[in-house]
């Protein structure tokens, strides 16, 4: 009875995980010699190229990949809470303010080496988080329905146009509710700081009745079907990947300014497998793993020797506006600043909140 008790003690006291998560095993291709186990936010389509091809230079290793939601993710790590039964040596997200809060508050293992040497400035914080992406926030449409003349290359294009065209464009128009999606608040929160278009863009949305979706892909359905004729602040990488496998999708990199995201990546700090969780760090930033990412991933290569397709260097190429990456750094803490966060939610629903869908 006792036993019993004690038992039933400690299940209460446990931390449990409300969300859901999809999890994925790699079993080692030879022998095994050791495991790892990644949290992260990144859809699987674009992780499982990564892990396969890391597996092939180190075949004794085994892989369990758990995909979280970023929102769902930071709590589970920030409460340090176990994910059916198990915690990551490796956590990566692409809500670049949530990682580099849980860096800064400690999470994170410290890792010098000559591939993080390599990455820019903006993209390491003290060795400890690692943005090993350069993935552009674009705008998105379907142009086997949307008039050319429609198509919009600037914020202020995107303005005037649900303006004159409020009625063609009411419900048409999609992007994330920030209040769910970790990487949607990021971008908005990003927005925020160039006030003169921000503003305007939030009247729009509300005029418009914009369409609130919790991912990238729900956003990318609805506009190959036409239940939307744009999506806003989208990420690029998922719509390149869209593209090539020969969806009717076609995105704009905003001329004003095109905001660049990067995928951050960390070393939990309680990691029992320390050699395997380095190892992996530097094989996401190394230039054979950024080939993999550019050329199987479509996530955007950060590494600054790749030329070609998927590759920071061709974004630059080919956008007609400044490129403005995300920089890692305190500023990111601003807007997770409980009473700041609750302020720009506000500002947000009473601005287009009530007078939105939600996406179900």
């Amino acid at each position: 009875m006792r036993l019993l008790i004690l038992m039933a003690l400690l299940l209460a006291s446990a931390p449990a995980f409300a969300g859901t998560s999809v999890d994925t095993r790699f079993p080692a291709p030879q022998a095994k010699t050791t495991q790892l186990v990644v949290f992260g936010s990144t859809d699987l389509v674009a992780m499982r190229p990564l892990i396969e091809h890391y597996q092939i230079e180190n075949p004794g290793t085994a892989v369990e990949y758990s995909e979280v939601l970023s929102a769902d993710l930071y709590d589970l790590v920030r409460k340090n809470e176990a994910l059916n039964g198990r915690r990551p040596d490796i956590v990566i997200s692409a809500a670049m303010d949530m990682q580099f809060k849980l860096a800064n508050d400690g999470f994170a293992l410290r890792h010098d080496s000559p591939q993080t040497a390599k990455l820019p400035q903006w993209a390491n914080w003290r060795n400890e988080a690692f943005g090993f992406t350069f993935e552009p926030v674009v705008i998105v449409y379907n142009p086997n329905i949307l008039s050319p003349e429609d198509v919009p290359s600037t914020r202020f294009d995107l303005v005037r146009l649900l303006r004159e065209k409020a009625d063609t464009y009411r419900s048409k128009v999609g992007s994330y509710d920030i209040a769910k999606s970790g990487v949607g608040y990021l971008f908005a929160s990003q927005d925020a700081l160039q006030a003169h278009t921000y503003g305007r863009l939030l009247e729009s949305f509300g005029r418009t009745a914009v369409y609130f979706a919790n991912t990238t892909g729900e956003v990318l359905d609805a506009i190959q079907t036409g239940e939307l004729l744009i999506g806003y602040n989208v990420l690029g990488s998922y719509t390149r990947l869209r593209i090539v496998q020969g969806a009717p999708l076609a995105m704009v990199l905003p001329a004003d300014y095109t905001l660049v995201m990067s995928r951050v990546a960390f070393i939990h700090r309680d990691t029992p497998n320390d050699d395997t969780a380095r190892s992996f760090l530097d094989y996401l930033l190394s230039r054979s793993g950024q080939e993999v990412l550019a050329r199987k991933s479509y996530l955007y290569a950060i590494h600054p020797e790749l030329q070609g397709p998927g590759t920071a260097n061709e974004l630059r190429k080919a956008a007609s506006g400044p490129l403005r990456p995300i920089r890692l750094g305190t500023g990111l803490l601003v807007n997770l600043d409980k009473l700041n966060r609750r302020r720009f939610l506000l500002d947000w629903s009473n601005s287009i909140g009530s007078k939105g869908e939600k996406k179900q």
